[in-house]
Parts: C-alpha cells; structure tokens; sequence
C-alpha cells in the first residue's frame, strides 16, 4: 500500500471507495474478481464476518473462525496479485480466480497462492472452494547428462566423480 487510505486489494483506490463497498454492505462485488479482491482485503483489516459470510453454503462448514481471526491478526499483509481469471464477469453465474496474497507472520514472509471458485447465488457472488495451483511441468531442452560423461562444469572429469554424487 502507498498511502493509509489506499485499498488493500492493490487496485490503487482509496479503501472506503474500493473494498470497503462490499465489506461493510453498502454494494454487491459485481464481479468474482471483485469479491476475491474484498475477501483479502478483509483478512487485511481484520473483518472475518465478511469472509464467513461470503462462503457458499456447503463451505462454510470447512471455516474456522477463530483460526481466521487469528491468522487476520497475526499477519502483516503485504500484498495481492491476481494471476488469472477465468469468467465471474457481471453476466456469468461461476467463475474461476487464480490469485497469489503475501503476507508475514512471525517476522517471516510467505505466500499463499490458491485458485479459488465462485459461484453466484441470489444476485450475490460467494466463495465456493479453493485448491492449490498445480506445479508446472518442467521439460528438459537437452538430453541428460549420463554418468560417464564429462561433468558440464568443466573440470575434466566425469560427471559421477564430479556433480554426480
């Protein structure tokens, strides 16, 4: 955040204008991003009522509360990043948001990425589940080094007397 007021979330606006909207109930989040956006912006003010109530209904059995209002608490929040976004626009019923938040905790960083669900119900968009993202595949552009090589570092050996141990 670059100044007192500034929202949470990292959209640039000012709190009261941005998140707050949604968390204190004066507007509906019109979009999933919107809501996803207001649920970190209240772990990073402290209000856990807003995210109990914007679970879905077969979700909320899964929240802890006081583990929420204590890990709201104890971290810093050091920021949001929106990855990706997959429909929750105005006009869709679900929607799909990719998201990575920062924050400290006991004087050391962490970053808890998710890819969260919404689906909306009533006019009203609510958080369904989320789920880790899947590692990226990694694909070697050249072949192995085989143990009797050279050792890719230069020295001279091969590699299992070398790197390979």
């Amino acid at each position: 955040m670059t100044t007192a007021n500034a929202c949470p979330c990292g959209s640039g606006r000012d709190f009261k204008s941005c998140c707050d909207l949604y968390i204190s109930g004066r507007a509906a989040a019109p979009t999933a991003e919107a809501l996803m956006r207001a649920r970190y912006a209240a772990y990073a003010t402290g209000r856990v009522d807003f995210i109990e109530t914007t679970h879905a209904p077969e979700s909320r059995a899964d929240f802890d509360r006081a583990a929420s209002e204590k890990w709201a608490r104890e971290s810093q929040w050091k920021g949001l990043s929106i990855v990706a976004v997959k429909d929750g626009g105005e006009a869709d019923e679900q929607g799909v948001v990719n998201f990575s938040a920062r924050f400290a905790t006991g004087g050391k960083d962490f970053e808890h990425r998710e890819i969260a669900t919404f689906r909306r119900e009533g006019g009203a968009w609510r958080f369904v589940d989320g789920k880790p993202p899947k590692p990226e595949t990694y694909t070697r552009e050249s072949p192995a080094i085989g143990r009797n090589d050279p050792c890719s570092c230069g020295s001279g050996k091969k590699f299992k007397k070398c790197h390979g141990r």
